[in-house]
């Protein structure tokens, strides 16, 4: 199986790279060409456009910033809609609107070109040691025909659905962590305003109901003070927008998301956009009279 890969971002790199180990011929592409170079280093093939990219495969991942940028790499005036075979499957593992990807599928099945929605969870980390959380939307057979490439990025994955559900997945996967990534928060300037070692209050609790991937892996930005990336609170802040429409439509009211945006947004008006999600910290270390 040949597979085209559009979108070397933080999270793309290293699952691109992951699919080359596993020994498949990879073709990709990314609109700040340099960005392939690496992917290109370890065999894989560049392609100046999507449409170009997706032109020798059998399936073609996207995995790029907004709902915008997924509608131009794949139906836009070079994308990989018009390189295409009819058979090929297009996995989108980008965050995005759910209505907008049903929408994507439908102008691509009009090609007999198949679509997954496959957005994923964990992390940089997760994306170069092959260990995503993927959330699927799509056909049942078309799911299992990809299958073989989703396991060598990632260690659980789920289909969910009819297409679209992996992007609602991936919502409330969002609306869960910005409550843990504010509880954490609260708790680390708790300890260190009690004279703590915060620190070794995050491993003291680890180990019981409070323990999360947040708590062992982000708390010490948080006590620190330094949010190295992980996941730029922007695109956070993008996924958050994606949850609360799809509340809206739904009728759910999702209090602590809606805060968290706003904190979201603070940061970045204040130039923290891309700073990891973990400095909603710098928030409430402020408002508790912490540098």
């Amino acid at each position: 199986m040949k597979i085209a890969f559009i979108g070397m971002g933080t999270m793309g790199t290293g699952m691109a790279l992951n699919i080359l180990k596993a020994g498949y011929a990879l073709t990709v592409h990314n609109r700040t060409r340099e960005r392939e170079t690496p992917v290109v280093e370890q065999g894989a093939k560049a392609a100046v456009s999507p449409m170009e990219a997706a032109a020798d495969a059998d399936l073609v991942i996207t995995c790029v910033s907004d709902t915008p940028d997924v509608e131009a790499v794949i139906l836009g005036e070079k994308g990989a809609m018009h390189g295409a075979r009819p058979g090929t499957i297009v996995v989108d593992m980008s965050t995005i609107s759910p209505a907008v990807t049903r929408t994507i599928a439908a102008a691509l099945a009009k090609k007999e070109i198949h679509m997954l929605d496959a957005p994923v969870s964990g992390g940089s980390e997760g994306a170069q040691l092959g260990t995503l959380a993927i959330m699927a939307g799509g056909d049942e057979a078309i799911f299992q025909r990809a299958l073989p490439v989703l396991e060598t990025m990632g260690k659980t994955i789920t289909l969910l659905g009819p297409i679209g559900a992996g992007q609602i997945t991936k919502a409330i996967n969002q609306t869960i962590l910005a409550a843990t990534y504010l509880g954490v928060a609260e708790g680390m300037v708790l300890g260190m305003k009690a004279g703590l070692d915060a620190k070794q209050v995050a491993q003291a609790i680890g180990g019981g109901a409070a323990g999360s991937w947040v708590l062992d892996n982000r708390s010490g930005n948080m006590v620190d003070n330094t949010y190295p990336l992980g996941f730029r609170v922007r695109l956070h802040h993008k996924d958050l927008k994606i949850a609360l429409e799809a509340g809206r439509e739904l009728g759910v009211a999702l209090p602590s998301t809606a805060l968290v945006d706003q904190m979201e947004t603070g940061l970045i008006g204040r130039g923290f956009g891309d700073e990891d999600v973990s400095a909603i910290a710098r928030t409430i270390r402020e408002l508790s009279g912490i540098k």
